[in-house]
Order: C-alpha cells, then structure tokens, then sequence
C-alpha cells in the first residue's frame, strides 16, 4: 500500500460526481474536487430543569429575540444561534452575529451565557482557550448595579468580548421544555417531498466525494510522512475521539513511530511521560498495583524529560465516558506502535480482490494491556471485568475514517462493504444535520443507519450549513437539491 500505488480520486467521475458539480455549481471551484470540508465533531435532545440550562434553552430558541443592544450601547444582532453545546467550552457554537448598524461583516464564533457576569471570571473562562473565539457574551445579573461597577469579559488572548444583558421578565412563563439542537434548513422543504431512492442517490454521492477527501488527506500525509508514520498519526487521531484528537495527533507527531520502534521498551514510558500523565500527585494517589506500573514508566520519562519540558497537550477529560479517559487512549496507541506492523499489515493487503474487514476489526480488537484491560484512569480502582482497549465502535470509527479511505481506490469491490457499515450512536453531530436537513420527514431516522449515510450528512453540512452566515437565507442548496 505505497503512496505510488494509489489511482487519483479526483480523477474518477465515480459515484462521487453528481455530488462533485452539485459543490462546482454552488462555490464555483473548477471541478468541485477541493479538498473537501471535514470536520467531526453535542447532545441532541436535553430535559432542562430550571436555572441557567431553562435560561439557556429560552435563548436557544428565540425567546429573548434577535436584536440586542450591548453593555456599551452598540447595537448586535443574532444572525445565527448556533449549536448548543452541551460538552466542555461556550455554550453554543458555530454563531454569527452582526455587530453595529448593519454596515459591518458578520463575526463567526462562539456564545458564551451566565447567570451572572463575573461568571466569565470565575469559572476560568479568560484563562481557558477553548473559549478564545467567543464573540458574544451573555449574563443577566450585573452586581455591580447602581454602583456604577463593570466587569469587562477578555479571552485569553486578552480581547474583549461584547456583553449582552438579558432580561428575564420579558419571557413568558412558559418555558419551552425540550430544545432541540438545530433547527430545520430551507432545504428542509425539497427534502420533504423528494423519494427516498433520490435522497439516497444523493447521500451516496456525497459519502463517496467525502471518502475519497479523506483518502487524499491521507495520501498526502504519507508522502511527507512515509506510509506508516500516517497510519500512526490517523490512528492516535481516531483513539482521541472527538475532544481529544488534536492532542493525540500531537502526541504521535512529538514522538515518531520510528523512533519508538527503535526503542520499543520506551515507547510506553515517553508517551505517557509527554502527555503529561507521570506528575508526582499520581503516585501519591495511586494504589501499590498502580505504583509499581508506574515505576516502570517513570525509569524510562526521567533520561528524556528535560527533552519535552514545557509542553501542554491541552486534555480534555470532561464529558467522555470513563472507558476513553485520555489515560487508556494512550496505552492504546503504545499498544499500537508495539503492534503496528502486525495491525499495518492488513492495510497493505488491501489490493486483493477481497478487503477481509473482519480479520482487521479481529486484529485491532486483540490490542490489549496487562494493567489497561482493567483500569480506567492511574488512579482509579481494578474494574469490575476487562475492558477493550480498542471497543466495536471504535473500530467501525477506524473502518470509516482511514481503512476504507485508503483500501476503495485500490479494491473497488470494498466499496460495498463500506456502504454495509451500520451507523454509530456516537455521531452526534450526523444527527443535527438530520434534523437541519431532514427534520420534516417522518422517515428522517432511517437516514442515518449506516456509516455512509452519516458520513454524507456530514458532508452536506460541512459545505452548505457551516459556511453559510445567512441562517439560510442566501444558501444555494435549496435551488440546487430542486434540479437533483
């Protein structure tokens, strides 16, 4: 499976074609086969209970109003509400507002909103650079009052943040109960009508152009890279799931599979020594099991750490279960380097007339670890039963995002096999680009049941949906899904 044996992508017309001039006539790029727009990344539903989740809930959906006046006396308005976020940073993402009397560009980001204004600073927000991009921030009590105090917000980069005040006794006493997390597109409507075999066709398409995106993203790596020090970073990327992935690419890249094949007995040692994973409050708390596990790690980080001072991956332990706590994700990439060629080896077999996606799932689901195949975190109790290192779904996750990418230019049989792939639960975001695309069928489910069909809504919400700032207005895919 060396890069020179690849065919080109883009140069196949392919299922991927209809999708790739519906793209050309919308943005105009030549042929439509620019590097396609992926991003993963986000609950769907949330019973809200009072306090700042109803208030929360109330903006999300409209109760405040759009037209606002900030702290300074400047006038905004709210193009887009955004994503609700319902993990770690602002609350909702992906906003556009407009800020002053309509003669300026509308401003991407994050909204941030508190019960009271010095929230910002007391939850550590203007320190914490997941909230850099905010653009608007929201708060209700000012306790400052009639003293005449004001509390400024500035993000880490010390910019300040526009602050709206709310006012509560304008809603109604109604609160909306469940919210949604998107709301239904224009393209909605086309989407209505239009049979299934057609949305179908048009998924198809869309998975396709966005599978072969991937693989010459992939390919691309390899060539600056080398074939396996891609595999290496595409695999450290997908066992960071989708709040940890920039710091396990990070990681793979600091600390080269070459160079831990070099010094396998190492390998272990260094990577939890660079993640940050050996301070000395963890052997304190850590049982004797633990200790001796970790003495281990600790003979191998203390020649090289002078190497590594200084660097911070940027963790996020929050909102993941503990199965996939930071910690087991990198056992499993050592667990990887010390297994690579064994686990690469199926990958390079991909040109046979037969992808045996079985015996690869087989092979990644036999990665395992004396102290890891029983312990969530180096300072948590043994478990109750073993655990996977790499479970089913992330296994499917690995099947969708770098073996087939890479095995259907070779095999075009496997593409089959990639449309068999049943969906994830884990795909929160597919599910609100289902209900901004599809949310006024009944039959709207039945869209995400396999991989493909996620991987397509993706698409289609990465290229129409992020990059409009018109909350619809001024998108194109709506007139174009009526020529599909």
């Amino acid at each position: 499976m060396t890069s020179g044996t690849y065919h080109d992508a883009a140069e196949s017309a392919g299922a991927a074609g209809a999708y790739r001039q519906l793209r050309a006539e919308v943005f105009g790029d030549g042929d439509g086969d620019g590097d396609a727009r992926l991003r993963e990344e986000g609950e769907f539903f949330l019973s809200l209970p009072p306090s700042e989740l109803e208030l929360q809930s109330r903006w999300f959906a409209g109760d405040f109003g759009r037209e606002f006046v900030t702290t300074c006396g400047q006038p905004v308005r709210i193009v887009q509400f955004g994503h609700w976020n319902h993990s770690a940073g602002p609350d909702f993402t992906d906003a556009v507002i407009m800020l002053g009397n309509g003669d300026s560009e509308p401003v991407r980001g994050s909204i941030e909103l508190d019960t009271n204004v010095r929230d910002w600073e007391h939850h550590g927000h203007g320190e914490n650079l997941a909230y850099r991009n905010v653009v608007l921030h929201l708060f209700v009590d000012h306790p400052g009052g009639d003293r005449g105090e004001q509390f400024f917000t500035r993000t880490a980069d010390h910019i300040q943040v526009p602050q709206v005040q709310l006012d509560p006794s304008t809603l109604s006493a109604k609160p909306s109960g469940l919210v949604p997390e998107a709301r239904n597109g224009r393209c909605s409507a086309p989407l209505e009508h239009m049979p299934a075999p057609r949305i179908d066709d048009l998924l198809t398409s869309a998975a396709r152009f966005r599978l072969e995106a991937k693989g010459r993203r992939l390919r691309r790596i390899a060539e600056i890279h080398g074939e396996s020090e891609m595999l290496y970073q595409a695999f450290a990327e997908a066992f960071g799931y989708r709040r940890n992935r920039l710091p396990m690419t990070v990681l793979a890249q600091r600390l080269p599979l070459s160079g831990l094949r070099a010094n396998p007995e190492a390998a272990e040692g260094l990577l939890f020594g660079l993640a940050g994973f050996l301070e000395t409050r963890v052997f304190e708390d850590a049982s004797d099991e633990t200790r001796n596990y970790l003495r281990g790690l600790w003979e191998t980080w203390w020649k090289h750490r002078a190497e590594f001072q200084g660097i911070d991956l940027g963790w996020r332990f929050s909102g993941s279960r503990p199965v996939n706590h930071p910690q087991r994700r990198v056992a499993a990439l050592g667990c990887l380097a010390r297994e690579s060629q064994r686990v690469f080896r199926h990958l390079r077999e991909s040109a046979a007339p037969t992808f045996d996606r079985k015996a690869f799932v087989k092979v990644l689901g036999s990665l395992g670890h004396s102290y890891w195949d029983n312990h969530y975190t180096l300072t948590s109790n043994q478990a109750a039963k073993p655990m996977a290192l790499v479970g089913g779904t992330r296994c499917k996750e690995i099947l969708a995002n770098i073996a087939y990418p890479l095995v259907v230019p070779l095999n075009a049989p496997a593409w089959d096999g990639y449309c068999a792939l049943r969906g994830t639960l884990e795909n929160e975001k597919s599910r609100r680009a289902l209900i901004r695309l599809m949310g006024r069928r009944p039959d709207a489910a039945k869209f995400t049941r396999f991989v493909y069909q996620q991987q397509a809504l993706l698409q289609i919400y990465d290229d129409f949906c992020m990059e409009d700032e018109s909350d619809c207005e001024d998108c194109l895919f709506p007139e174009q899904l009526r020529t599909w």
